[in-house]
Formats: structure tokens, C-alpha cells, sequence
């Protein structure tokens, strides 16, 4: 229900298309009244109006959730018994379907060789969250968080219907400020809030690939990414590192820190006039990427300027840009709480510099929409399968 309020409210014309068995969880009256429009499960309903044709005919979307092992396997092989497997029949628009069981039925072979029939076909199958299940059971098969996945479907209608075109690619992104621990307390940080990060797991969730985000910030899983979560700079290079040589792309989002304190205390500094911090360099975790980078993988680096009396904020990056090595380098400019792009807000705007000497203006907008752009030059730059 929370997924369709979060669809209805955002502007969003929802048909409720429940199967028998989800009716006897929430009942039709109520999808009626929180939908707007007249829910069954039959095909033998409203026949004048070819139901089982015409809702899949006109649906700019169709996603399932929770999509059970049973519809699954019933959609893998064309089974159409009732109104809801008709509706995906005849739909020629993006089907999203977000798997919930327990981890057993997730794993099993059967439905893995579904899973893998479906998206072949184009269809998006969003791997389900790791969480409690029903009953006293945790562990991979629980249903995205339902306002991550309102927004996955949205970024697959901004898409137009594209196919997925990052299927069969692993990428990892990284997202987050690092905190860097003077004591239990107190920490030294900066004010990334992860949202962009966050942005590029989603975008690259919806457009089919298999997504590893490495986390920093405290927002809410993305749907269809596997999430690790990070607190340091030491902590975030050990997760990157770990799951890099197996990505086809790496996007560090990560407002990494650049030092740390030397010496962490157990206990909670006491409070004086006067405070020396011993501080030391964090590892530069991009250009370790670069080096032990494969053939054909795609690295992106971001860089957060400002300018100054030694050049402009292009100009720093430009510079960096050579000096990490990385394909590609999306600069934006930040500055005080308030300024337009950057941390913490909604909108970005970015320049994205090619290592081949390409310069690519992505202009104010969501942080979804420079998401999208990214990924854009990214499978520009993938290697041809």
C-alpha cells in the first residue's frame, strides 16, 4: 500500500491488479479506495472492456510487488490464468518486478533460472533486499524498501522505456561523506549527505545492472543494490577494494576524507582551551583503482570545487583529472550551505571531463537526472559484448 501511495501521490494514475492470493491479505474495497479505480483479480470482470488486454495495453509501467516464486516461474513461461499474468502478456511497456520470499525460494535453482529468463527478455527484475523475513527468519528475500523502490520505478518511466541497458554489467558506487573518529564522540567529517551516490545506484539499478553500494550516509537502502555500509575512510578503501576487481565500472561519489587522527582515543576527550590533533593522510583509495584497474573497466572519479586565486573550478579539475588517471571526472561546484549545487541539496549540475579529452555539460536538475548522464558515458565507454 505504501508503494502505491508513494506512485498516487507523486502524480501517478495506479490500476491495482491484485492476484486471488494478495486478496486475502488486502482486500479489493480497500485498493479501490486508496487507487481510485476498480480492482479484481478475474479476467471474467468487466468483459465489455477486455480488461485482460487492455490494462497491459495502456500502461506506461507494470511492476509486481511482491513478486512471489510462483509468479515468477508463471511469468518466466507465458502462464496466463488470471488477470494479472494476462496483463503481463500484453504489455509492451518496462515491467519492473520485485521479488519477496524467503531466502530458500530466492536461491533455489529453479527460481534463479527464471530470474535469469526474465531479464533476458528486458524485464527488470530488482534483487530483494536482505532483512527480516517472515516468522523468526532473516536473510535475502525481504521487499525493497517501498519509497526506494517508488522511486526506481520513476527513474524507469524518466527513461521512457528503454531497455535495460546495463543488463549483465556489475558496477560499484560509492556514496557518503567518511566520518573520521577523534573519540567516541566526536568525529571530523564534511557535509556530503550521500544523496548523489545514492542517485547513481538507483539509476543503475533501473536500468538492469547488478549494483554494489558502498555507503557512508544514513539514507535508506537502494532497491535493487547491495549495500555496504562504512563509517571511515580506512573502513570504505577495505570495501571498495574487496569488491572492485569484479566490476565492470566504479563511480567514487564518496566525499572521502583526506586525513584522519592519528590516535583515536577509547574515551571521550575532555574539553580544553586549547586542542592539537595529530592528523595523517588517508590512502588516495582512486588511484589505487587505477592501478590495479582490468582491461576494459570503467573508472569515475568526482571532484567537489571551488574556485581560487590558482584557477577556476574546471580548471582544478582538469588537474586532477590527470592526476588521478581515471576515465572520467565529474566536477561540480560547491560552496556555503544554500549554494544550488552540490552537498546536501536535491539538484546538482556538473561538467564531466574525459580522459579522452571530452567535456560534457550536464545542466541543473535532479540529482537523478546527472545520475542518468553518467551512466550514460559510462556504457559509452564499456567494452562491447
Amino acid at each position: 500500500m505504501e508503494l502505491l501511495r508513494q506512485l498516487t501521490e507523486t502524480g501517478h494514475d495506479v490500476r491495482v491488479v491484485p492476484t486471488e492470493s494478495a486478496l486475502a491479505f488486502v482486500g479489493a474495497a480497500t485498493w479501490s479506495a486508496l487507487s481510485g479505480a476498480p480492482v479484481s483479480a478475474s479476467t471474467w470482470d468487466e468483459v465489455h472492456q477486455v480488461p485482460h488486454v487492455r490494462i497491459g495495453q495502456g500502461a506506461d509501467l507494470v511492476v509486481v510487488a511482491p513478486a512471489t516464486a510462483d509468479l515468477l516461474a508463471r511469468a518466466a513461461h507465458g502462464l496466463a490464468d488470471d488477470l494479472l499474468t494476462n496483463t503481463l502478456l500484453t504489455a509492451r511497456c518496462p515491467v519492473v518486478l520485485a521479488p519477496a520470499m524467503h531466502t530458500e525460494m530466492w536461491e533455489h535453482p529453479a527460481t534463479q533460472a527464471n530470474v535469469a529468463l526474465l531479464r533476458s527478455r528486458g524485464v527488470l527484475v530488482v534483487e530483494p533486499a536482505v532483512g527480516r523475513l517472515t516468522g523468526a527468519d532473516s536473510g535475502k528475500g525481504r521487499l525493497p524498501d517501498p519509497e526506494e523502490l517508488a522511486r526506481l520505478c520513476r527513474s524507469v518511466l524518466a527513461r521512457g522505456g528503454l531497455v535495460p541497458d546495463l543488463a549483465g554489467r556489475r558496477v560499484l558506487v560509492s556514496a557518503g561523506g567518511t566520518r573520521e573518529h577523534l573519540d567516541p564522540v566526536r568525529y571530523l567529517g564534511n557535509r556530503s549527505s550521500g544523496k548523489q551516490g545514492h542517485a547513481l545506484a538507483r539509476a543503475a539499478s533501473a536500468r538492469g545492472a547488478e549494483v554494489v553500494l558502498v555507503t557512508a550516509a544514513g539514507l535508506p537502502d537502494v532497491a535493487g543494490a547491495r549495500v555496504v555500509r562504512v563509517t571511515s575512510a580506512l573502513e570504505l578503501r577495505a570495501a571498495v577494494l574487496a569488491e572492485a576487481a569484479g566490476c565492470d565500472a566504479v563511480v567514487m561519489a564518496a566525499a572521502v576524507a583526506d586525513y584522519r587522527p592519528a590516535h583515536r582515543l577509547t574515551t571521550k576527550r575532555k574539553k580544553t582551551e586549547q586542542l592539537t590533533v595529530e592528523l595523517v593522510q588517508n590512502p588516495d583509495v582512486l588511484a589505487e583503482l587505477v592501478a590495479a584497474r582490468h582491461d576494459g573497466q570503467v573508472l569515475v572519479g568526482f571532484a567537489a570545487e571551488t574556485g581560487d586565486e590558482d584557477g577556476d573550478v574546471l580548471a582544478h579539475g582538469r588537474a586532477k583529472l590527470a592526476r588521478k588517471g581515471c576515465d572520467l571526472l565529474v566536477v561540480n561546484e560547491v560552496g556555503e550551505p544554500g549554494h544550488p549545487t552540490g552537498f546536501e541539496g536535491d539538484v546538482n549540475a556538473a561538467t564531466v571531463l574525459g580522459a579522452d579529452g571530452t567535456v560534457t555539460a550536464v545542466p541543473l536538475g535532479s540529482k537523478d537526472a546527472l545520475a542518468d548522464a553518467v551512466w550514460d558515458l559510462v556504457r559509452l565507454r564499456l567494452p562491447v559484448r
